[in-house]
């Protein structure tokens, strides 16, 4: 960068420091890199902090979800109801087995699955509700859990964004429902690629065989001293399975995560309080009952207060050198999904309607406190050139 150039703030950056890289060389140095010894501590020390019955170290949040469905036998014929506010992975996971998505609207406030929405989706081929925490904020779970079980229906939380999440004072992974995390390199805590499945002992072991070929018994143990070469193909499963490698990373994140989250919390706030007084701003709701995972910052514009829409917004700020991105781009209006099950973009009108003003800010914990004044007064800057004025 040449003096006085502007530097691009950047979207959603890892935080990676001198321990986890220490940590990876000190595995690349020893006899295992693949699922092993670190997976396993890095998966009790993430089930301790979550307070979860139990953990799976995967090799990404789709594999946990996809295990999930594959482990809980929903196949041809059945119907699992989710949100179209989500990325394509949630989705595409229940086609993989064979299942038909069911999608509802969400709510307005929050953009989680509406309650009342999946009520009415329900018929006699639903097996399972997929519920997903979009943007950090948690879904009432309590509302959701309760209609689950009224229709004997699995329930399955995508956590992809509600690491540090928390509902009702219960961490989210905690309730003993399956529970999939990401570890991608945008999220909060991050591995790279991978991701961790949570839930109950009983699932999670034959979980653990579907994750990693239908193996009887992991590949470490076979090779430990006093390991036997035999083992037993249980199931025709998959390579699911997280490395030592990506553990190691997750080991030293998990370690200074509440740093990382206290971070982007004040980063969080610092917009609030910055766009708190613009009413060509919609700014993201914050349910009294749930602890925020503090993973996206979307805004929702008015556009019936300013010239340009959603998509000029973002040309405005990639010009000043600041990073954006959507979240997410609705299921129904991919192609695939909208031939294969006919969807109008008008048929999820709150979903269709966010889509179409929403953009997410950065937030990461690298961004120091000039960064995240440069995203400020930007904002200010394009609201104030592009508000439109009252007629005289």
């Amino acid at each position: 960068m040449t003096p006085g150039e502007t530097s691009f703030v950047k979207f959603s950056p890892p935080l990676i420091g001198e321990a986890e890289i220490a940590e990876v060389v000190a595995t690349l140095r020893s006899d295992w890199i693949t699922a092993g010894p670190k997976t396993r501590r890095f998966e009790q020390d993430f089930q301790d902090y979550v307070r979860a019955p139990g953990a799976l170290g995967l090799n990404s949040c789709t594999a946990a979800l996809h295990t999930t469905l594959l482990t809980l036998g929903i196949g041809q014929g059945d119907e699992v109801i989710t949100t179209p506010l989500t990325f394509a992975a949630s989705i595409n996971v229940i086609e993989h087995v064979g299942a038909t998505p069911v999608l509802v609207d969400v709510a307005s406030d929050t953009l989680n699955i509406s309650e009342e929405q999946i009520e009415k989706a329900i018929t006699p081929q639903t097996r399972a509700i997929i519920a997903v925490h979009f943007a950090g904020h948690p879904v009432e779970l309590d509302t959701i859990k309760a209609i689950a079980d009224q229709h004997r229906l699995d329930l399955i939380e995508d956590a992809a964004h509600a690491l540090g999440a928390s509902y009702k004072g219960v961490p989210i992974g905690g309730e003993g429902n399956p529970t999939a995390f990401s570890f991608y390199a945008t999220k909060n805590l991050t591995t790279g690629e991978g991701g961790m499945l949570t839930g109950n002992p009983e699932f999670l072991d034959k979980a653990r065989i579907m994750s990693l070929h239908g193996l009887s018994r992991q590949a470490w143990q076979r090779y430990e001293e006093g390991g036997s070469w035999r083992y037993d193909v249980a199931q025709p499963g998959f390579k699911y399975n997280m490395t030592d490698i990506q553990a190691a990373i997750g080991i030293w994140q998990l370690k200074k995560f509440e740093k990382i989250q206290a971070r982007r919390q004040q980063i969080y706030h610092m917009y609030l309080d910055a766009f708190n007084h613009m009413g060509e701003i919609e700014l993201p709701v914050i349910r009294t009952n749930v602890k925020h995972a503090w993973h996206l910052f979307c805004l929702r514009l008015n556009t019936n207060y300013l010239t340009i829409g959603r998509d000029q917004f973002i040309n405005e700020l990639t010009q000043r050198k600041i990073g954006t991105s959507v979240h997410f781009i609705p299921i129904h209006l991919h192609s695939y999904y909208a031939r294969k099950y006919g969807y109008k973009p008008l048929d999820f009108p709150k979903a269709h309607g966010s889509y179409e003003r929403i953009l997410s800010l950065p937030l990461n914990a690298k961004m120091s406190d000039d960064e995240v004044g440069r995203v400020i007064e930007a904002v200010d800057d394009i609201v104030c050139l592009k508000r439109r004025r009252a007629a005289a």
